[in-house]
């Protein structure tokens, strides 16, 4: 804990914030990668500091930090509720995030039906107005895996051999052999090809990441957090974790709200096609992280059990609409 306090103060005294008005820093649970806190001042304010681990994690992990301050300005942008970056430290010296912290809890089964009807509408509008924005190239704007392409196809390839490669590197644990998972996605990647401008995708809008805040009364959405996995890409590929391991076809409400907001939610031929390729992405990606977070028996036996059927189920989808003739 002491060392938690120190590099608050530094990291506030950097902000040219007086360290001296530091209450409390209080460790925040949901994470799996950077260690997050929250940092309360004596004159009320609150913000959250987020530093990257030292060990290992996946290549596209890499200066996570960057692609979630870009998530906060593009969000900023959109008018869209989220933190607002005051600070990111790079890679060299200590590096660290610090932003202002959101109102709210994280989504949770005490919403009811009405109040859950009204909130994925309005959630519908909120990522609507993210993807009417436009992007400098495609892929991780952290430059993980290199610079922005000029294409969604190279860039998102690019995603997905990376992955595989994590895959074999760790040895994970996948429900098929990672060089037939690599032949069926290669079936999809001409659907790619009709992705012709970059959109901000948050790629990890799972109830987790959405707070909603009640201290007006009612409940309204008080931010979505954790934009460490965003990318310029296919507005397409939100839809996998909107509907973590379901199917966006069934919410109605976030569907109607996307589309009164100017979204378009078309879910037939390629854009279906192009939605499995990134459910086995995300999946890949859930499959593949237990090696290097060495998560316990428990969490990888619901992997295994509940994310692997997930995984097969995407890519006989991929194998169903495009058979491996296409590939190419």
């Amino acid at each position: 804990m002491a060392d938690s306090w120190e590099r608050a103060r530094r990291v506030l005294e950097d902000c040219r914030i007086p360290p001296g008005l530091l209450a409390d820093v209080r460790p925040l649970s949901g994470g799996t990668y950077n260690t997050v806190e929250e940092l309360r001042l004596t004159d009320g304010s609150r913000y959250v500091l987020k530093v990257p681990p030292t060990a290992p994690g996946l290549r596209h992990e890499a200066r996570l930090l960057v692609a979630e301050a870009e998530f906060c300005r593009v969000a900023a942008e959109a008018g869209v509720p989220a933190p607002r970056v005051v600070a990111l430290a790079g890679d060299t010296g200590e590096p660290h995030l610090l932003m202002t912290l959101c109102p709210g809890e994280p989504w949770d089964t005490s919403v009811t039906e009405a109040e859950r009807v009204e909130l994925r509408t309005e959630l519908g509008r909120q990522v609507a107005r993210l993807h009417r924005l436009h992007g400098p190239g495609f892929g991780y704007p952290s430059g993980a895996l290199g610079p922005l392409a000029r294409d969604w196809r190279t860039a998102f390839t690019a995603m997905f051999e990376a992955i595989l490669d994590d895959a074999r590197d760790y040895a994970a644990r996948l429900p098929r052999p990672v060089d037939a998972v690599a032949r069926t996605a290669r079936a999809a990647y001409p659907a790619l090809e009709e992705v012709v401008v970059p959109r901000p995708v948050h790629f990890d809008l799972w109830p987790g990441n959405i707070l909603l805040d009640r201290s007006a009364g009612g409940v309204r959405i008080g931010g979505l957090i954790d934009g460490e996995r965003m990318f310029w890409g296919d507005p397409v590929a939100d839809f996998v974790s909107l509907a973590l391991l379901g199917d966006i076809s069934r919410d109605e409400a976030f569907l109607a709200g996307y589309r009164a907001a100017g979204g378009v939610a078309g879910l037939d031929g390629p854009s279906r096609l192009r939605l499995a390729l990134y459910r086995a992405y995300l999946y890949l990606i859930m499959l593949t992280e237990t090696i290097p977070r060495a998560v316990g028996a428990d969490k990888e036996r619901w992997v295994q059990e509940t994310v692997a059927p997930q995984l097969v189920a995407a890519l006989d989808e991929i194998e169903e609409a495009a058979p491996p003739s296409r590939a190419r």
